[in-house]
């Protein structure tokens, strides 16, 4: 079976996609975020996927790739075209060639005219096709700049998307307007810049007289992904006061094991009720009650200075408390994994009326 996701980035209006196997947990990301790395790898965790292969549809001028973090963080290679000039990845892909995780693949089709480098991914089954800038949903990638040539665009659109099956499913790298997907028969029908009747010369005159504004993240974004998203310093997103986990759902957490060894170091806020907090499975040493219902009203009480770990009986009500105080300006701010059956069952120090 197929596992599919389809990821957004708010601020690029980037569409991040995760395809694996689920017979052999191996992963493949398309057009990744570099400011949603921590997301990526929470959601390969929780899925218990491998990730094999990070791949980038075409040198980006609007958000920088998060490839160089993400073969940081999990081994995986990065996968670029080889006629887009880019350092630093591991295999320069063809027209063609195929890009294996488990038993499933995606086949490589070249389709330059946004860029050079422009490839469209199509899964072994042409069911679904992953089109980067080349083609958007009842639109496609500007012409003007970053070797654009408006021929060579609607050539690669007629030959290599619209061969595709009609019924083939189209996703893109970006869509302003919160559209997600499309289809091979719609743009061919609808696509008021390559659909219908269109010829190349109406394509060509179309393009030449967009009077598009320069991209404002061009400055930045095309020289970092020349290198593959790779920095010009060492980042890093680990916090200096405690190893923590972030969830998908984008909660910091903290392990039992990693709390008891700076106990002494951060405020413990248990957020359970009195009799809770006082009942038969005690509370973690030092913490201080602040009921749910009532942080809002007590966040000044708690200094924003010193790391925070919430607490409850089994981690919900604290990741929601986590996330209530990060919204509030806490920036060193985790929930305990697992609350305190956790804590209990691991055998760390309870104090109060326990059992």
């Amino acid at each position: 079976m197929l596992i599919f996701r389809q990821l957004f980035d708010p601020q690029s209006s980037t569409y991040t996609y995760l395809l694996a196997d689920s017979s052999s947990s191996e992963a493949v990301l398309i057009d990744s975020v570099f400011e949603q790395e921590r997301r990526d790898i929470a959601l390969l965790k929780e899925l218990k996927l491998t990730l094999k292969y990070v791949l980038d549809t075409h040198c980006h001028a609007d958000h920088v790739t998060a490839a160089w973090l993400l073969k940081q963080q999990t081994g995986s290679e990065i996968v670029t075209s080889g006629n887009g000039g880019v350092e630093n990845a591991d295999v320069l892909i063809r027209h063609g060639e195929k890009i294996k995780f488990g038993k499933r693949y995606l086949s490589v089709r070249e389709t330059p005219g946004h860029t050079n480098g422009c490839l469209t991914y199509v899964l072994d089954d042409e069911s679904m096709a992953f089109t980067g800038d080349c083609l958007l949903i009842r639109g496609c990638g500007r012409t003007d700049f970053q070797q654009g040539e408006a021929k060579k665009l609607y050539q690669s659109v007629h030959t290599q998307i619209f061969t595709l099956p009609d019924d083939a499913l189209l996703y893109p790298a970006h869509d302003y307007r919160g559209l997600t997907v499309t289809s091979v028969a719609e743009e061919k029908k609808y696509n008021p810049r390559l659909g219908g009747k269109l010829s190349e010369d109406d394509f060509e005159g179309y393009m030449r007289n967009l009077n598009l504004p320069h991209p404002r993240y061009l400055d930045i974004a095309l020289p970092a992904n020349l290198k593959s998203g790779r920095p010009d310093k060492n980042v890093s997103h680990e916090n200096n006061w405690a190893p923590l986990n972030y969830s998908f759902a984008g909660i910091p957490e903290i392990e039992p094991q990693n709390l008891e060894e700076i106990l002494q170091q951060v405020q413990i806020i248990d957020v359970r009720e009195q009799d809770e907090y006082d009942g038969p499975l005690g509370r973690v040493p030092g913490a201080r009650l602040i009921q749910l219902d009532t942080l809002n009203d007590r966040i000044d009480e708690i200094d924003q200075s010193l790391p925070v770990v919430t607490i409850c009986r089994a981690g919900g009500r604290s990741a929601q408390a986590a996330t209530m105080l990060q919204k509030a300006g806490f920036n060193n701010v985790a929930s305990l994994t697992g609350g305190m059956l956790r804590w209990r069952s691991e055998g760390h120090p309870v104090v109060g009326n326990i059992d």
